[in-house]
């Protein structure tokens, strides 16, 4: 009898630690009923048993539920959020026409963008260079002077800082400063200027070229009176820098005075190498917005398997 007891004690203490007293209630009540029967061992093992992989089931089917809806609400939500905080792509700017077209059955805005057309310069080496020369790369340009007594020399260090970050990719990114006082600035000028400020010209030309070519370059190709409302059309004293994209297309201004904008600048230019070709676009971007959806989805799935799934258990076929 004692040794009995002993186990009985040690079965009920398995079942006090693993259902925290759920089943102890009615393990008490039926080994006491069957206790002068001579049953006691048997019963509370047969019970215990039971009521443990019946415990066990039940903790599955919770935990399995639980899986089915909290993986696609914590999918569902996380979409939302950081679809939200999602990259998004310098805007583009200006526009030589515009229209329709049918992709997939769908009528959608068909927009040619303003690709800038380059002019011969002549670069701090003394050779011809065109903007065509730098096909593929990004290009962030400014406008200077090398007697520029005020702006230039601070917006040609800040240009340096920017270039820093691109020291060994030098194939993403040309920089180019062009003078807007070509009659004086000959290419020992602005060879000299360009050393002045320490410039790695790898990848950044200081160029100069015929006065008419350039004004008309800034005013017809890069807008830069439309980007400076303030700008002297006699004479280009801008503090802009200006960012084309890999087609030679404007997508932004910044000032290039102003940490802040050139902080968005840094920004703006890796986000444009990500940038894929409009005529191919991503088909995950696109499916983008119905993320959130095909989650929910999935968890109804989920929910209704587990449902169907324990009602098969519970009511097994014969």
């Amino acid at each position: 009898m004692a040794g009995s007891l002993l186990r009985a004690g040690f079965l009920y203490f398995q079942l006090f630690v693993v259902n925290n007293f759920a089943c102890l209630p009615h393990i008490i009540n039926r080994t006491l009923r069957l206790f002068y029967k001579g049953k006691l061992i048997f019963a509370f093992k047969k019970d215990a048993h039971v009521l443990f992989k019946n415990d066990i089931m039940r903790r599955s089917s919770i935990l399995g539920l639980l899986m089915a809806l909290g993986l696609p609400l914590i999918g569902y939500f996380l979409v939302k959020k950081y679809s939200t905080e999602a990259v998004h792509m310098p805007r583009h700017y200006f526009f030589d026409s515009t229209g329709t077209k049918q992709v997939r059955g769908e009528t959608v805005p068909d927009t040619t963008w303003h690709k800038v057309q380059g002019i011969p310069f002549i670069n701090q080496y003394g050779d011809s260079v065109r903007l065509e020369d730098a096909a593929g790369k990004i290009i962030v340009l400014d406008f200077f002077f090398s007697r520029c007594p005020s702006i230039c020399p601070d917006l040609t260090k800040n240009m340096r800082k920017v270039q820093q970050s691109y020291l060994k990719n030098p194939d993403i990114v040309q920089f180019i400063s062009i003078t807007i006082d070509p009659e004086h600035d000959s290419v020992p000028v602005i060879r000299k200027f360009a050393d002045r400020f320490n410039a790695n010209l790898d990848n950044w030309w200081f160029v100069t070229g015929n006065k008419k070519q350039i004004y008309d370059f800034a005013f017809n190709e890069i807008k830069a009176s439309i980007a400076d409302t303030n700008i002297d059309t006699a004479f280009i004293h801008t503090e802009n820098f200006f960012l084309l994209d890999s087609n030679r297309v404007v997508r932004g201004w910044y000032n290039g005075l102003d940490s802040m904008k050139l902080k968005q600048l840094a920004r703006d230019i890796p986000t444009l190498m990500l940038e894929r070709s409009g005529k191919s676009p991503s088909v995950f971007r696109e499916l983008i917005p119905a993320l959130p959806v095909i989650f929910l989805g999935i968890g109804i799935i989920m929910v209704v398997m587990v449902i169907l799934n324990n009602k098969k258990k519970k009511y097994p076929t014969r």
